[in-house]
């Protein structure tokens, strides 16, 4: 009804919650003499990447070290070598954080030694192997800081998810919202691209008017007679590698289980095998990705419609256009990067995962509504930095919503209300 569609689409109420930043008093003077230069090696993908140059900064304040630049690991799934400076603003991020930490982008020539391939051929008393996952501040303080001191840098390797978040000063926590929120902004023709691509899904242009090659271009006059329009963002996160990771069952039979298997075996050698659950046990317990056609049921079963324009968010869709088809016979307003700018507009982003997932990141940031089909460093991203900035975000329970896909006697009345509920 309409109704429950201006329910839907109602922006979050102010709950009075203010950013932790606002507080933040005025910056005491970094102190004269560092403790030499830290280096952080990044893998993952962009999201897990930004988790870390976060832990990084946190990791050098503790130390009063100054930060090079992270270096960031060429992706062995997506392999996507971007750096961080094909990223993100450098310039904007030492500026922000200079009150901070101290940044640089490049070492000094006396450390020019200290490179990714030195590190690779030999055990190397200036680097940092055996960080644990979570690593308390006194754990850097006891372990890393003597490296510091003895040789003037120190490099992290691997250095993802190496920094607690329980048990930090307060002072730390807010300077790893500072990086995330205030730091960390895409280079600006990321922006731009972004900009053009969520224009045009809230001034849709009309059927004779073809998609202009110059997304720089201003407003017509045209738009600012037109009412926008609102839109979702959906981050369908069903790639191959997660269908892989989860080892559950996506209705492709005997074919589709021999290929995962296969991939499984060529990405990680066999230490993600079978699951000793069953289908049903992984479902009900929330460990298999909302396929696109579950999440098309989702977001019907929530008030959405054919009118509702949807912003897909994903890099490669495990089965194609093929798997996604239902998802699209419900939205027929469904878009995506490629069809919103033009190959010339893409130039810059193709074939790169980093810097393709940062439209996205950035088209979600100003999406009404972004949803969320499954849990991972996207969606922790996202979910973290909208709810800084009051921003509504659907978060599927998979457990409960595992349990009713199974139950293939549900009315479509009865799975209404159980979502909504």
């Amino acid at each position: 009804s309409n109704g429950e569609q201006s329910d839907l689409w109602t922006p979050l109420a102010d709950q009075g919650w203010r950013p932790c930043l606002e507080s933040v008093n005025t910056p005491s003077a970094l102190p004269q003499n560092s403790e030499g230069y830290l280096q952080v090696f990044l893998d993952g993908g962009l999201n897990q990447q930004r988790m870390g140059i976060c832990d990084a900064v946190a990791v050098a304040k503790i130390l009063n070290a100054t930060l090079v630049i992270p270096y960031l690991e060429v992706n062995p799934v997506w392999q996507d070598s971007s750096s961080f400076m094909d990223i993100y603003d450098v310039d904007h991020f030492i500026n922000v954080l200079k009150d901070d930490v101290s940044i640089v982008k490049e070492l000094p020539d006396e450390f020019s030694w200290s490179t990714r391939e030195y590190y690779a051929t030999a055990i190397r008393a200036t680097r940092i192997k055996r960080a644990p996952v979570h690593a308390s501040a006194n754990w850097y303080l006891e372990n890393v800081l003597p490296v510091l001191q003895s040789y003037g840098i120190a490099a992290i390797s691997p250095f993802s998810h190496r920094l607690s978040f329980d048990n930090l000063p307060s002072e730390i926590q807010q300077l790893r919202c500072k990086v995330n929120f205030k730091a960390l902004v895409f280079v600006p023709h990321i922006r731009a691209l972004g900009d053009a691509i969520v224009h045009r899904l809230r001034y849709p242009p009309g059927e004779t008017e073809a998609l202009s090659s110059d997304y720089l271009r201003v407003t017509t006059d045209q738009n600012d007679k037109q009412r926008p329009q609102k839109f979702v963002v959906l981050h369908l996160r069903f790639d191959k590698d997660m269908a892989a990771h989860s080892a559950c069952d996506f209705g492709g039979g005997k074919a589709e289980k021999l290929a995962l298997a296969k991939y499984r075996q060529t990405i990680w050698g066999g230490r993600v095998l079978n699951s000793q659950f069953t289908d049903e046990e992984l479902r009900s317990q929330g460990r298999c990705p909302l396929t696109p056609e579950e999440i098309g049921l989702l977001l019907a079963a929530l008030g959405f419609d054919n009118s509702t324009r949807l912003y897909l968010a994903s890099h490669r869709v495990y089965g194609g256009e093929a798997r996604i088809s239902t998802l699209r016979e419900l939205f027929p307003l469904m878009e995506n990067k490629k069809s919103l700018a033009s190959s010339e507009e893409r130039a810059r982003i193709k074939g790169k995962a980093s810097l393709l997932a940062a439209v996205d990141y950035y088209v979600g940031m100003h999406s009404d509504i972004f949803v969320s089909a499954s849990p991972g460093n996207m969606h922790n991203a996202l979910v973290g930095h909208r709810t800084f900035e009051n921003m509504k975000t659907i978060r599927p329970n998979m457990a409960l919503l595992g349990q009713l896909f199974l139950n293939k006697n549900i009315t479509w009345l009865e799975f209404r209300q159980a979502v909504a509920e």
